[in-house]
């Protein structure tokens, strides 16, 4: 793993960070580093997620795999830190299994996801830490109901990922399910190198052993320093740009592949660190496509952002062919991988021109170690800007807030008066939380 922060520096931005304020910054980095290794060490909430890659045990997770054999789709029925983890992992490396993802309760993608598939050889994988997570079940028992019309036993075709408590656990209990555990004190958004983010993978015949390696070479990296620490370098200057100005950190990805991973990081970094009233507001961009559109903001619009490149060394080769046409021998007997590493290079180049800061990362390989090693740097770079921003990296008061309030307007135990606020309604409905 690589990081360059040259671009993110005040001599290349006006926004950007002073070496001396870098310098200045390792001595609070160290502290932090110190906190986080005893919060590791005590197992404690949210720093647990960094003892992952040695704690995780791959073998449960296969045996379940194995259970709903011979399926040959497996849909992740999850939301949020539940599925974004193993649809970055299932994108970005090149398994042999058919994975979907269903993480929204648009009753037309729904619909959709259930007539592409043939459901006679298809099976679930419910992911909720508590059991209870509204758009999780209601998804679930929709297709728990279409694969019974279709006429499979689905306690057959589901493996359920969940806490040791709570109403899918009582399911997999009643109905003798394979189930696997969402680690305890690991937030959602950071379990991507647990069970939670690995059944897919392991779905695709992906080496999970490896993924966890590449972890714990990230793992492995981490010191008392930022200048020696990749994920500690990375997170130290997100929070010292954000303290300069940079409200909006842009993620953009060159490699199609990493679009998920996008995602995966706007959720980290979002629900992470938008407390009390600081946070940087993530952008998801794609290379090269978002030269075309994102970027025409970036360089003209408001010097408020960051963006990191991110890029894998090694790439495919995909030869362009000679051209009778002048205009375009440049990129005759050239290939695509040069044509996209020149984007690259432009897109960084245009951005330290019009002063905004970048920062790049890049990856060796984009294989299971790789995409480990991506994630695992990113959780602990994310963790560091939390610690040096004193916010309270694993809690998200404001999304639970909104998952009560859906659950209580369901439940009619409130409503909405006319001007939109809530009351308390009258005569609210029993429910038991059970999914039956």
């Amino acid at each position: 793993m690589h990081v360059h922060l040259g671009n993110a520096l005040a001599e290349a931005s006006a926004i950007g960070v002073p070496r001396s304020d870098l310098e200045a910054l390792d001595e609070r980095v160290a502290a932090a580093a110190a906190r986080i290794e005893a919060g590791r060490e005590r197992s404690e909430h949210g720093y647990a997620a960094l003892n992952l890659p040695k704690n995780t045990e791959t073998g449960p997770i296969e045996a379940a795999v194995d259970a709903i054999r011979p399926a040959e789709t497996l849909v992740t029925i999850g939301i949020g830190g539940s599925a974004l983890g193993a649809a970055t992992i299932t994108s970005a490396l090149d398994g042999d299994g058919d994975t979907r993802f269903l993480d929204n309760v648009d009753p037309a993608q729904t619909r959709t996801l259930l007539a592409d598939l043939d459901l006679s050889t298809t099976a679930v994988n419910v992911v909720s830490r508590s059991g209870t997570t509204a758009e999780t079940l209601a998804n679930f028992l929709v297709v728990r109901d279409a694969l019974t019309d279709a006429g499979v036993d689905w306690t057959d075709r589901t493996i359920v990922t969940t806490g040791q408590s709570g109403p899918l656990r009582t399911l997999s209990e009643r109905h003798d399910l394979p189930v696997l555990e969402v680690p305890t004190g690991v937030p959602g958004r950071f379990s991507a190198l647990s069970a939670v983010g690995l059944v897919a993978a392991a779905f695709e015949g992906l080496d999970l052993d490896a993924i966890l390696e590449g972890g714990q070479t990230a793992a492995e990296s981490l010191s008392d320093s930022l200048f020696e620490s990749p994920a500690y370098a990375y997170g130290t200057t997100m929070y010292a740009l954000e303290e300069r100005g940079a409200s909006i950190a842009a993620m953009m990805p060159y490699a199609e592949v990493l679009e998920p991973f996008a995602e995966w990081f706007s959720q980290l970094w979002a629900e992470s660190l938008g407390k009390d009233g600081r946070g940087q507001t993530p952008a998801r961009a794609l290379g090269v496509t978002d030269q075309h559109s994102q970027l025409q903001l970036y360089r003209a619009g408001p010097t408020d952002k960051v963006v990191t490149l991110v890029r894998p060394r090694e790439r495919l080769s995909v030869p362009i062919p000679e051209t009778e046409l002048d205009a375009l021998s440049y990129l005759g007997g050239r290939d695509l991988r040069t044509l996209m590493d020149a984007e690259f290079e432009a897109t960084e180049a245009s951005l330290r021109k019009a002063g905004l800061p970048t920062i790049r990362i890049e990856i060796d390989s984009l294989d299971a170690e790789g995409i480990g090693e991506l994630l695992y740097t990113m959780e602990a770079a994310c963790i560091m800007a939390g610690e040096l921003a004193d916010v309270e990296t694993f809690t998200q008061p404001a999304v639970e807030w909104g998952k009560e309030t859906a659950r209580s307007l369901l439940r009619g135990e409130q409503t909405l008066d006319e001007t939109g606020d809530l009351v308390v309604a009258a005569d609210p409905e029993p429910d038991d939380g059970d999914p039956g």
